[in-house]
């Protein structure tokens, strides 16, 4: 599978925003929004450059392919399911690309970005109650849990995780509730309005599909 192999740092200064792809450094000092908070290149010095109303639709439609690490024909096919859905197609895809497994375990606070999420659920280290979940694409339902494998929970990652401080002090949605003595966490419901992320202008991703 295609993967985007742009440095991280540079696509949040393109973006001009943080989309958290370097897990904890996005959090810390040495962000690259903090220290250089401009475009990559010779002219991101010089001031962000005006876009036309297509590139103003481009860029929100990249932040989000970014922001949860989508292929473009990952993230077309889930638009365009979210568009046949009734109710606002716009809140409709995001509550879609929420309820993706692999951000399903980044929001449990079981990775520290969405691309190791991605990659534990490769691995086969993730089940969906209690079965077998290796595709990080599958969307998980309201009522089901999504917990640490057994028989991974005792690997050093996950053994270091539980002890320390960090998982207890992981700030998680209200759709989500956590189990830390099995690493478990159970969709109580879909996300509402204020669930959703807010740096986004949907409605300029949705003038973009409508083309």
């Amino acid at each position: 599978m295609g993967r985007n192999i742009d440095n991280k740092c540079k696509q949040c200064r393109r973006a001009g925003e943080k989309l958290f792809l370097k897990g904890e450094r996005c959090l810390g000092p040495k962000c690259a929004i903090i220290k250089r908070n401009y475009a990559p290149g010779f002219h991101g010095p010089k001031g962000k450059r005006r876009l036309s109303d297509y590139g103003t639709q481009l860029m929100e439609k990249q932040k989000v392919k970014k922001f949860y690490g989508l292929l473009e024909k990952q993230l077309r096919l889930t638009f365009e399911a979210a568009a046949k859905k009734s109710g606002d197609a716009g809140k409709n895809f995001l509550r879609a690309l929420e309820m993706r497994l692999d951000n399903v375990v980044y929001r449990a606070g079981l990775a520290t970005s969405r691309a190791q999420a991605r990659q534990l659920v490769n691995h086969g280290q993730i089940v969906v109650n209690d079965k077998k979940a290796a595709t990080p694409s599958f969307r998980v339902k309201v009522g089901q849990t999504v917990k640490v494998k057994p028989s991974r929970a005792k690997g050093p990652y996950f053994k270091n995780l539980s002890v320390g401080e960090k998982l207890k002090k992981a700030e998680r949605p209200s759709w989500l509730s956590f189990g830390l003595g099995d690493l478990s966490a159970k969709v109580l419901h879909e996300p509402k309005d204020e669930d959703l992320p807010q740096n986004f202008n949907v409605s300029m991703i949705i003038e973009y599909y409508s083309k």
